[in-house]
């Protein structure tokens, strides 16, 4: 399905998602995809962390088009283990186009010379090693598509599936999958796991950051674990605003 979005190029963003929403009310997340890629051909870029439920968005991206933009922003921090899955899944996928968005050198030296900012504020961490070095990446594409859930924390609960990021368009397709959604696909397309999941973590975000969740934890326990903090501030909401703790 391809919208016809000729009519409202110029207009808000907002008013771009409100159509859309409108347009592709109850969709497939596939049919989602497929229409965001053929409505806006060479403007998207998918967005991945190559986590513990990528391979879904990811696997549905390889259908349609393998050499779709991957951006991982990759914070110098990641597991050993999830770069690993990130070459695996890839070649699995056949994606031809992933791209690791790395935090700018010059950032690093001035603000995290000895790699230890993560321990005295976690936020401007995220800034320097997540939220700078895409927001960078992202300027050339006018949309990008996440695989953000409801399910996964309570900022994101009213989580739509088009949004508008800034001057950009966000699409989340699996905004309303749940976890057995997730599970199901995963086993219907026999899509490797991260190996981590085995371990304990089922949401993974950079190694110094996360730990194991234990049996009756929420499935984000074990990030920024013993803070209020929920998001790396990548997210926006539909207001514009960052989606994470003060």
């Amino acid at each position: 399905m391809r919208l016809d979005m000729d009519g409202t190029r110029g207009a808000a963003v907002i008013d771009r998602a409100v159509a859309l929403r409108f347009a592709y009310d109850e969709a497939r997340a596939p049919d989602v995809l497929a229409g965001v890629l053929a409505t806006y051909p060479g403007e998207v870029a998918l967005v991945s962390s190559f986590g513990a439920e990528a391979a879904v968005l990811l696997h549905m991206a390889s259908e349609i088009d393998r050499d779709l933009p991957v951006l991982m922003v990759d914070t110098l921090m990641l597991f050993e283990e999830t770069l690993a899955y990130q070459r695996d899944l890839a070649a699995h996928l056949g994606l031809r186009n992933v791209q690791h968005i790395r935090p700018d050198p010059k950032d690093l030296t001035a603000l995290d010379p000895a790699n230890g900012l993560h321990q005295r504020d976690t936020d401007a961490c995220c800034v320097i090693r997540k939220v700078a070095p895409l927001d960078r990446a992202i300027v050339r594409y006018p949309v990008t598509i996440s695989g953000r859930k409801r399910f996964q924390a309570a900022s994101r609960a009213s989580l739509e599936v088009f949004e508008p990021d800034g001057p950009r368009l966000k699409v989340s397709p699996l905004a309303a999958w749940s976890p057995k959604d997730i599970l199901a696909y995963m086993d219907a397309h026999a899509l490797p796991r991260h190996p981590l999941v085995a371990q304990g973590f089922p949401s993974i975000g950079c190694a110094p950051c996360t730990t194991r969740v234990e049996a009756g934890e929420d499935a984000r326990a074990g990030r920024w674990r013993g803070t209020d903090k929920v998001e790396c501030g990548i997210h926006f909401g539909a207001d514009g605003q960052i989606l994470r703790a003060s």
